[in-house]
């Protein structure tokens, strides 16, 4: 076993030969947005996400489905069919599954894929000095909540959905080295391995970025400090948040993980709040030495993913994590 669970990591890693290893994730939950096959696609996109994460290449996966005894299948069907869409563009064969009759819908996949066992992205390894970089929007949650509610507008559920079925494929090929040639600059001319100094690696998903960044922390043995004006968040999330659509999960996280956390006086609340907004699908953190870290963005950036710098990696101190204005 490379990666367990005792680092919180996205996905479990089990060597299999010197030049390969496997990669292994699970998830699934309940609907999030009213059309079946983009619940089926969003579900697709979290799964697959973990495998990302850790750098590997997902090829098969499992759907996992709840689903009730007497529920309209024509409903199932587009579930599935919004997840197969995904796997597809993923590059990743559903080889079967299992379904289960159940009250309350539910849907996910089981996916397995391989990296190289020198190549493996943990969250375990962020070094003082480096940057944090982010690659997606934060609000999924609360968002998702003003759906369940009826109170989303349209161009809020819009945002949050593209970002929630995209892939964080082309990401990872960036990060990776492995992207397509006229995707590569001359900066990223190297014999093999990753190409950038990306040092930790994780995905912003149930726990909030505030979550995920602590497991960072405590992991490498360092602190974090945010630039909370760099932080993407998408349209609508802060209306939901000043209005009250947070869900529970925000609750839990914020009880659970804001002990380590200081925050400048001039960061507003409503900030603060988002930061541990449950995210579905969410974007990806990396710890990246600074002196990749401009050419990684800008590289990001031309594969067409939004990447913003959004901190630093300083020695270990109190607070753990630090959010600046």
């Amino acid at each position: 076993m490379l990666v367990g669970f005792d680092h919180a990591d996205d996905a479990g890693v089990y060597l299999l030969t010197p030049e390969t290893a496997l990669v292994q994730t699970v998830d699934f939950f309940t609907p999030i947005v009213d059309d079946p096959y983009i619940f089926g696609q969003i579900a697709a996109t979290n799964a697959l996400s973990d495998v990302y994460a850790m750098g590997g290449k997902p090829l098969t996966s499992l759907a996992l489905v709840c689903f009730p005894e007497k529920g309209d299948l024509e409903i199932l069907e587009r579930i599935l069919a919004g997840g197969l869409s995904k796997m597809i563009e993923a590059g990743c064969t559903v080889v079967g599954g299992h379904s289960i009759r159940d009250e309350e819908t539910k849907f996910g996949y089981s996916v397995t894929g391989v990296i190289h066992p020198q190549r493996v992205f943990a969250n375990q390894g962020a070094q003082p000095g480096d940057k944090l970089l982010f690659t997606k929007a934060l609000g999924t949650g609360v968002i998702s909540t003003a759906i369940k509610k009826g109170v989303a507008k349209p161009e809020w559920i819009e945002s949050a959905v593209k970002s929630m079925t995209t892939l964080n494929k082309a990401a990872a090929e960036v990060i990776t080295g492995e992207s397509p040639a006229e995707l590569r600059s001359a900066a990223q001319t190297r014999a093999s391995g990753p190409t950038w100094a990306v040092h930790a690696l994780t995905d912003v998903t149930g726990f909030g970025l505030i979550g995920h960044a602590r497991e960072m922390a405590l992991a490498s043995d360092v602190s974090l400090v945010f630039q909370s004006a760099n932080i993407p968040v998408l349209e609508g999330a802060l209306d939901c948040i000043h209005a009250g659509y947070i869900p529970a999960g925000l609750k839990a996280n914020r009880e659970f993980a804001e002990c380590m956390v200081g925050y400048e006086p001039s960061v507003v609340d409503d900030i603060r709040t988002v930061l541990f907004d449950p995210q579905t699908a969410g974007g990806l953190l990396m710890s990246v030495g600074a002196e990749d870290a401009g050419g990684l963005t800008h590289s990001l950036r031309d594969a067409g993913v939004p990447a913003v710098e959004i901190g630093q990696v300083l020695a270990r101190t109190k607070p753990l994590i630090r959010v600046t204005s």
